[in-house]
């Protein structure tokens, strides 16, 4: 963009302050100014600070209202961002593009169909401010999906309209904004984020909001949104981490000696209840980590014939090992459209254990067969009453705190629980074929169910609509990437090729691991 009158050169600015990177620049089509872009992503205080300093200065240089488009994929943290800058000028008027759906458009199920959204009326709205009358913007209910009604927004008194949605800063919306943010986040906390509010919003289910994320949500992201965000002034990266308001964590001492059923028995007292467990912990690597240095597993978790998706993050009070958790139960299936979404399967840990309880406390005896190890826990949600049974074993001194996949991440054993447990190999009859050459059974598959969503799903809901911006969603299935963007990740083991197999061949399967 050529700076045309910019505002950059003035004598007093001192560039090392952030405020004083906040410069103004005319736009080349009309006498309006907005913000020289910021090339560097932000911070989600930093982008904080810089959208209220560009939002008073073009307050200053431009008459009437000034529009701001806040956009970014769904769980990145535009709601909260926005509530955000509305906390601090109150005055601000904020209009959501989720109340702009239109159900009747609604085709296979995709509500993050960019033609959902009823942009006529949304344009009136917008134009009705810009000239300073009070408009009728819907209401729309997410449980009923239907529109409900209408609430009045005046023009506000600050002059400042934030239009927030995932398609804020789409080619129709543009021409009018004065200020563009995008907020995105990462896909592991994004996904968490999503599944919640989902739950909370919409009274889904958490297998039927990742399918849909992965089917659907994610798709739409990299086909349309994604290319949109590239024309925002300022972009932030929101690294909320949403296991950080939890209650009621797990808290878990371990120890790497030896004791005895008896010992543990005695010190739990008469009323303690017994088992034995087996499971298995597939880990579940974010797109983009380090296998030995990621702190943001997916866990999914087999016990007893089911599965539970674990979300959760680790914290460390020595000696104490701090859990905060959110488990759903999930079928083996869901698997495949997690690694749609472009995690990958970094170890499987199988775990035989004998189990003891007293209601209060859990004490483990913990067999890692892959590691020929044995450990105890001890674990509950009272830790004086965890650090009291564990000193009665005679445990003290001798903790570890760290999980077993920070202790594999340690000692570099990632390698050694990637290799699949003989007892599940067999279970699972892989074939020959798969064991040889797993790259090219993942890329065949891969690419076999990218080309089965969209004759289903996808291009069927595009097939009847003339919009120009469907050559874009098709070319991710002409080029040999993923949803995930860009070049396809290698497969780091084996483990990554049986699950999406099982998952394409098989809507419901039959093993159990």
């Amino acid at each position: 963009m050529e700076q045309h009158d910019s505002m950059a050169d003035s004598p007093r600015r001192r560039h090392n302050l952030l405020r004083d990177k906040v410069q103004l620049v005319k736009r080349k089509d009309s006498n309006r100014y907005e913000i020289i872009r910021f090339h560097d992503p932000l911070s989600f205080e930093k982008g904080f600070f810089v959208v209220i300093r560009a939002c008073q200065l073009l307050v200053q240089h431009n008459e009437g209202i000034i529009f701001v488009g806040v956009a970014g994929p769904s769980g990145a943290g535009k709601t909260v961002f926005t509530e955000k800058v509305v906390n601090f000028m109150p005055d601000v008027a904020v209009i959501s593009m989720d109340n702009y759906n239109d159900a009747t458009r609604i085709v296979d199920g995709n509500f993050d169909d960019p033609r959902l959204t009823d942009y006529d009326t949304l344009l009136e709205n917008i134009h009705g401010l810009k000239e300073g009358r009070s408009v009728q913007v819907p209401i729309y209910d997410f449980k009923s999906s239907c529109r409900t009604g209408y609430r009045t927004v005046d023009a506000p008194s600050s002059r400042i309209v934030i239009i927030e949605g995932i398609y804020a800063l789409s080619e129709k919306l543009r021409p009018v904004m004065d200020l563009r943010v995008s907020v995105t986040g990462g896909v592991h906390f994004d996904l968490v984020k999503r599944v919640l509010r989902d739950i909370q919003r919409a009274g889904q289910e958490p297998e039927e909001i990742i399918h849909q994320i992965s089917e659907t949500v994610y798709p739409m992201y990299k086909a349309f949104i994604e290319p949109d965000l590239e024309t925002a002034h300022i972009k932030i990266i929101n690294k909320f981490n949403p296991f950080s308001g939890f209650q009621n964590p797990m808290y878990i001492l371990k120890s790497p000696r030896s004791l005895s059923p008896e010992k543990i028995k005695a010190v739990l007292g008469d009323d303690h209840t017994g088992s034995n467990e087996e499971t298995y912990d597939i880990y579940l690597l974010p797109p983009g980590e380090d296998p030995e240095a990621c702190q943001s597993y997916l866990r999914m978790r087999n016990r007893e014939g089911k599965y539970n998706l674990m979300f959760e993050e680790w914290v460390t009070d020595n000696p104490f090992i701090i859990s905060p958790r959110i488990t759903f139960e999930v079928s083996v299936r869901l698997l495949g459209g997690l690694m749609a979404l472009g995690y990958t399967i970094a170890a499987i840990l199988k775990r035989s254990s004998r189990v003891f309880s007293d209601g209060k406390a859990t004490v483990k005896i913990d067999w890692l067969e892959q590691l020929n190890r044995q450990y105890i826990q001890v674990q509950g949600r009272d830790r004086l009453y965890v650090k009291f049974v564990a000193e009665q074993l005679g445990l003290d001194g001798s903790y570890i705190p760290r999980t077993y996949i920070e202790q594999i991440q340690l000692e570099k054993l990632i390698n050694d629980v990637m290799a699949l447990p003989e007892d599940l190999k067999t279970k699972l009859s892989i074939d020959d074929e798969l064991v040889s050459s797993p790259k090219e059974a993942f890329s065949r598959v891969s690419a076999d169910k990218r080309n089965k969503l969209m004759k289903s799903g996808l291009s069927h809901s595009y097939s009847t609509h003339g919009d120009k911006n469907i050559v874009k969603l098709s070319k991710l299935t002409d080029s040999n990437r993923r949803y995930g963007g860009g070049r396809a990740p290698e497969p780091p083991a084996i483990n990554q090729v049986i699950f999406v197999k099982s998952y394409v061949s098989s809507p419901m399967p039959k093993f159990y691991i």
